[in-house]
């Protein structure tokens, strides 16, 4: 199980170049509404010893003690991203600590982006939908195209519904990046045509500025998951390549 400081690395993230990485959740837990069969902190039900959430105040100081380190070493950083031990829009205060992020990148390392990862579940809410128009990088997940196969991969919690996320989604008018996981478990698969298709006919509705199709990098809680070859991931994605889409394949 991965478990991240408030403030972490920064790190060589495949996507991203150096990342820093701001972690919203509990440092010796996980608080998240999925519980993805891949994820690199391990199942929910194993990271509920801690459920303190770091203040507003702890993650500026935590912060600009890094940002400053880093800057006095010369230490490049290409992007600041809220990612950590679960979903960061969770935090109460999330709109409140993006404002708080950037003024600070703007001080320090004003030609970094600032970038969340998310599962895309709370853009509804207006606040929150608002807080993730101000980053360079909205980079929002959909793994699969139907409630009943998230169910399978995601393990969202209960009331989720694609059709609200695919609609909040489209409030970017494009202006985000959509990541999806490619693999393979013993009743869920990427590739199938009741996964493959409808999730590029969801692609094609919200029209992301940039894809992020990855697979599997490190240990998962459920054994036994495939990973996708880059060829194959390029393959099964070209038909969204030749009608102009941006798909960045990470192997």
């Amino acid at each position: 199980m991965l478990r991240e400081e408030t403030v972490f690395g920064p790190i060589h993230s495949r996507r991203l170049g150096s990342s820093l990485g701001i972690n919203l959740l509990p440092e010796n837990g996980k608080w998240c509404n999925f519980d993805c069969i891949y994820c690199e902190c391990g199942w929910n039900r194993d990271g509920l010893s801690d459920r303190q959430l770091p203040t507003v105040k702890q993650v500026h100081d935590r912060l600009e003690a890094k940002l400053n380190e880093c800057h006095k070493a010369g230490t490049p950083i290409d992007s600041i991203t809220f990612s950590g031990d679960g979903e960061p829009t969770l935090h109460p205060h999330f709109p409140e600590i993006i404002d708080e992020v950037l003024a600070l990148r703007d001080i320090y390392y004003p030609a970094a982006k600032v970038s969340v990862l998310s599962n895309a579940t709370r853009v509804h809410i207006p606040e929150v939908f608002q807080a993730l128009c101000k980053v360079d990088n909205p980079i929002m997940k959909i793994d699969a195209p139907t409630n009943s196969l998230a169910e399978l991969i995601n393990h969202p919690a209960k009331g989720y519904d694609i059709n609200r996320v695919v609609e909040g989604l489209m409030q970017f008018h494009g202006d985000f990046v959509l990541q999806t996981m490619f693999l393979r478990s013993s009743d869920f698969d990427s590739s199938a045509p009741e996964c493959l298709g409808p999730w590029m006919e969801i692609v094609r509705k919200v029209r992301p500025r940039e894809i992020m199709v990855y697979t599997i990098d490190r240990p998962t809680p459920e054994t036994g998951l495939q990973k996708f070859t880059s060829e194959e991931m390029h393959r099964l994605t070209q038909p969204l390549s030749d009608e102009g889409f941006q798909i960045q394949i990470k192997g």
